[in-house]
């Protein structure tokens, strides 16, 4: 297992794990499947995009949106981590996610924040691991085919903030 920073060679793959956490409905409020296309844009926009490999091939990502648009939140980060659906249980999104933290500390990040499906144990254990606290529950934070969902807030302190 090796974890390195995302080329743009990686955005097939990278789209094709995100399709298959689209498709398994509990991870993601999103219902259109991405193209390497829209991985590309992340990549160009400078996003914190990290690849874990596993025998070579892309495995799991992580990548970090900004939080917000407005300047007093630029250290902020709102992270997502997604791991191929063959390879889960065996820690690529844990390596993924602890190289996303790094890579996001080392950019002058203070926080990283997620917002978490209760149902969706494995990244609530996953974050819990990586030292995010669990801040409170959106209520009916969205709908995904007709049923409003809660989302868990995590957040961790990095850098000075810490």
């Amino acid at each position: 297992m090796k974890t390195r920073p995302a080329v743009g060679g990686d955005a097939a793959a990278i789209a094709q794990i995100y399709n298959e956490g689209i498709d398994d409905r509990i991870a993601t409020f999103d219902t259109e499947p991405r193209t390497a296309s829209d991985i590309l844009e992340w990549l160009e926009a400078g996003h914190p995009l990290v690849v874990a490999e596993d025998d070579g091939e892309v495995a799991a990502w992580a990548v970090s949106h900004p939080y917000s648009g407005r300047p007093i939140y630029a250290g902020v980060g709102d992270y997502s981590v997604y791991v191929a659906r063959d390879r889960r249980g065996c820690g690529l999104g844990r390596a993924a996610l602890a190289a996303l933290i790094a890579e996001c500390e080392a950019r002058g990040y203070w926080k990283l924040l997620s917002r978490i499906f209760p149902q969706n144990e494995a990244s609530l254990a996953l974050a819990r691991s990586l030292g995010f606290r669990e801040v409170g529950v959106y209520r009916r934070h969205g709908q995904l085919e007709g049923e409003w969902l809660d989302c868990v807030i995590v957040e961790i302190l990095l850098g000075a903030a810490r």
